[in-house]
């Protein structure tokens, strides 16, 4: 893979942004990152995002992390995955009827590793993590904690569908780590995509929890999206929860996808 275009990550230890939102362009992704304002009290970053991808081969494979006391957390976890990283893209290489149960028994190894849980037991702080992966003309995500998924399609919107993934509070990987617990408690699950544009995008909840709300309701997202390039539209959010004066910090990861490919129907249509 080229390096200089098909790979990114970044946690916000490395660089805040606060009071400084930024959109970087990834080939089809787009990345915008916000530290949140400083006159909110807001002085450090402690969100990360990875993302992996090969158009030729038809896949993504994307992080995001919302950490909070410090980012050794989120720095932790991406450093375990880019280890993995020769490993994830051959899994890619699969078959498609392998791809993502393969995907989400390396995942959930590399959670219950021993070594990884006696390294978080030594950091301070916690993060939510939310995964995703696409090929064909399907989605996987796993999710810990309260991190969000949005699928944006026309079909699905005219259902009242824009969010994939149930946020779950209180579920953490680091100091606190839901791995180091009898039962681990995570979510996941796989989606197919319908044909046509399908709109996919991750956020940290800086994005719906800033004061006022402005995006508190995904139409709302969805409306700016349909109605700018992706850059210009993840700036806009950006821009308007720094006017909302948001403390909180945000990340976001954005791409569409045009599947050709039928997708399921009724019966008895």
């Amino acid at each position: 893979m080229d390096k200089s275009n098909r790979e990114f990550s970044w946690v916000g230890s490395q660089e805040s942004f606060v009071d400084r939102p930024i959109i970087n362009r990834f080939n089809h992704m787009v990345v915008g990152r916000y530290g949140g304002n400083s006159s909110a009290g807001q002085y450090k970053n402690e969100d990360g995002c990875l993302i992996w991808f090969d158009e030729k081969e038809d896949w993504e494979f994307a992080i995001i992390l919302d950490a909070h006391n410090t980012a050794e957390s989120a720095e932790i976890v991406l450093e375990e995955f880019i280890k993995k990283k020769t490993e994830v893209i051959y899994l890619f290489a699969q078959p498609i009827t392998q791809v993502f149960g393969e995907l989400e028994e390396m995942v959930l190894d590399i959670f219950q590793d021993e070594e990884f849980l006696t390294a978080c037991r030594k950091i301070k702080g916690e993060t939510a993590c939310l995964i995703v992966a696409r090929k064909d003309k399907y989605v996987w995500w796993f999710s810990v904690g309260d991190c969000i998924l949005y699928l944006f399609h026309e079909e699905l919107a005219a259902l009242g569908q824009y969010q994939l993934n149930q946020r779950h509070f209180f579920e953490w990987i680091g100091q606190v780590n839901t791995f180091d617990q009898s039962v681990p408690c995570y979510s996941s699950g796989r989606k197919e995509l319908r044909k046509g544009i399908n709109h996919l995008l991750l956020t940290t909840d800086g994005l719906i929890e800033c004061p006022n709300e402005p995006f508190s309701n995904p139409q709302d997202i969805a409306k700016i999206f349909s109605n700018s390039q992706d850059d210009k539209a993840m700036m806009s959010l950006l821009e308007k929860i720094q006017e909302n004066n948001v403390r909180d910090s945000t990340t976001m990861i954005s791409w569409k996808v045009n599947i050709e490919k039928e997708a399921s129907k009724p019966s008895d249509l």
